[in-house]
């Protein structure tokens, strides 16, 4: 998403309200509160009270700081993007990943049924994720080669693999992604191809964090450093292979 420089990055938020607008009446100084927001990256942020969820009780900043941006896009992804719809059968493409997890989740409460594309050292980790079926290995030609037809593909990653995704859905399915489009979309004319954005919802990141919080949904936080640390946060994202959300802290309230 292109910025004009210099900015203020971060779209993650958790921490504690530290003075509330006049009109709010939902929230006051001293609450736990979590949002997807803009220029997260920040010892103070402002956060319109409409964006902001509490934060549920018992659940750690850190934890609650890695749930905002994958909830709403998790979740978009798998309900407005696929259209997931009970008994429909969905390849879920980086199911392990953040935003993957969420999409499995979103997915076992539609009563979709979800194949975990992962790599092939992950198969049995993604056989356990919610509402996942069965996993395939998106690195062995292979495996996929096996994979039958499905209703839909709900993709995270990016790269060529979306050109061999797109093959497998059903004449008339979707393919969803909130990363790369595949290349070859336009041979096949009956699939609708949809790229989700996230957009601020209270509402959704409540219920991903009552989920985590409740044990039903696992989001790791692979790595918690301090906000002065931030570079050396992109750079670890940036190599891949992350096996959950990076978390940056700052002074009794946190950030991503």
């Amino acid at each position: 998403m292109p910025v004009n420089l210099p900015t203020i990055l971060g779209r993650d938020v958790a921490g504690i309200v530290r003075i509330a607008g006049a009109r709010v009446k939902k929230f006051a100084a001293g609450d736990r509160v979590m949002a997807f927001a803009m220029n997260t990256y920040a010892q103070l942020c402002v956060v319109k009270a409409t964006a902001l969820t509490r934060v549920p009780e018992g659940m750690e900043m850190t934890q609650a700081t890695a749930i905002p941006l994958v909830a709403i896009t998790g979740d978009g992804l798998m309900r407005d993007a696929t259209k997931a719809q009970h008994g429909q059968t969905i390849l879920l493409a980086g199911a392990l990943g953040s935003v993957g997890r969420v999409a499995a989740f979103a997915a076992s409460e539609i009563g979709a049924k979800v194949i975990a594309g992962v790599r092939q050292d992950k198969l049995e980790d993604a056989r356990k994720l919610p509402g996942v079926i069965d996993a395939v290995a998106l690195d062995d030609e292979a495996s996929l080669a096996k994979l039958g037809q499905v209703d839909a593909v709900a993709n995270t990653l990016m790269g060529d693999i979306t050109a061999k995704l797109i093959r497998k859905i059903k004449q008339g399915g979707i393919f969803s992604s909130v990363a790369d489009m595949p290349s070859n979309a336009a041979q096949y004319p009956t699939i609708t191809a949809n790229r989700i954005q996230a957009n601020a919802n209270a509402r959704v990141i409540a219920h991903y964090a009552e989920a985590v919080n409740s044990g039903n949904l696992e989001l790791p936080v692979e790595r918690i450093l301090e906000l002065q640390d931030a570079p050396e946060a992109h750079q670890v994202g940036e190599k891949g292979g992350v096996g959950g959300k990076i978390v940056m802290t700052v002074a009794g309230a946190t950030t991503v």
